[in-house]
């Protein structure tokens, strides 16, 4: 039996899709729907259902595909078992927050490349919501976003908080006590784009306020809302990390004498599955690089979570 033609049927099982499929295997529609005919031909079997709602296994297809993973598994222990680290080759699609641009991306792809020279790195940087939607569609292995992300072959890991506190320009006409929320929401918020989870936590922090009508403009660049807060344009909520030099330096300063909003969480998500076991290895060098810029940033920049909060969606 063609192992090429089982790992075909086991991606197209896992994405639904006979084209994202032919994508993820850098193949064609044709050659994907030919591997198939060839393994039912061989099976004497049909394993897929074709409908107007996309493709779907049938119960031939869900008894073979439990075989499948378990073959095509055996023979990635195999490989592991005879090869090192540095002569993988692959490629992991690894999508980010803006956050994790301006904060750990830097360390972690260096630590990536150190250990795995051979695999390459295809990035992608985009709000939380976009990214959870390329995952679920095949598009990307693993990313770096806000909430826990369900569904089928998919394993999330929570990982630290950035604590986000009220920053504004040093020295400007924001730079003053305030005596409640507010008043302070009544100067022109920056945070980050509509809808994202750090928009809707300030907006429920400033409804337990009592605050009616705030001014809030969303951004979605932490390079543009850091340009906006030097230029004195408002009161910025995002994590000090963000920041980290501009404080450091004095240029920006951290309102204190106010609530502040709540922290923004990192979540760790990708798929799982056969033929996926490299994504595994490089979410537990994830795991390291975070305690060193951890250690390095201190817990006013980040705090870490315990990893025995891993869970996995089924």
């Amino acid at each position: 039996m063609n192992l090429r033609f089982l790992e075909t049927f086991v991606w197209v099982a896992r994405l639904k899709s006979f084209r994202l499929t032919a994508e993820k295997l850098f193949s064609t529609q044709a050659s994907i729907s030919s591997r198939i005919a060839a393994l039912e031909d061989e099976l004497g079997v049909r394993l897929f259902l074709r409908d107007s709602k996309g493709v779907s296994l049938t119960p031939e297809g869900r008894k073979v595909l439990e075989y499948a993973e378990r073959m095509l598994d055996t023979m990635q222990a195999l490989k592991q078992s005879i090869s090192e680290t540095g002569s993988i080759q692959g490629r992991i699609r690894l999508g980010v927050m803006d956050t994790v641009i301006h904060t750990l991306l830097s360390p972690f792809v260096t630590k990536v490349m150190e250990v795995y020279p051979g695999v390459e790195i295809e990035l992608t940087a985009d709000t939380a919501r976009n990214l959870c939607e390329q995952l679920q569609k095949g598009y990307l292995d693993i990313i770096f976003q806000t909430d826990v992300l369900r569904g089928d072959g998919v394993r999330n890991l929570e990982v630290a908080r950035y604590p986000v506190q009220w920053i504004v320009l040093t020295g400007s006409i924001y730079d003053r006590g305030y005596a409640s929320i507010d008043e302070l929401a009544k100067e022109r918020i920056i945070t980050f784009s509509k809808n994202s989870r750090p928009h809707q936590d300030i907006l429920n922090l400033l409804h337990a306020g009592n605050v009616a009508a705030p001014r809030i403009s969303c951004v979605n660049s932490v390079a543009a809302m850091t340009r906006l807060i030097r230029d004195g344009f408002g009161i910025g909520a995002l994590p000090a990390a963000l920041v980290h030099e501009e404080l450091k330096q004095g240029l920006l300063t951290i309102l204190d004498d106010v609530p502040q909003p709540p922290a923004l969480d990192m979540v760790l998500t990708w798929r799982t599955g056969v033929g996926l076991e490299l994504s595994e290895d490089i979410v537990a060098l994830a795991g390291e690089v975070l305690q060193e810029y951890a250690r390095q940033m201190g817990d006013s920049m980040i705090t870490l979570l315990p990893f025995a909060s891993d869970q996995e969606t089924a």
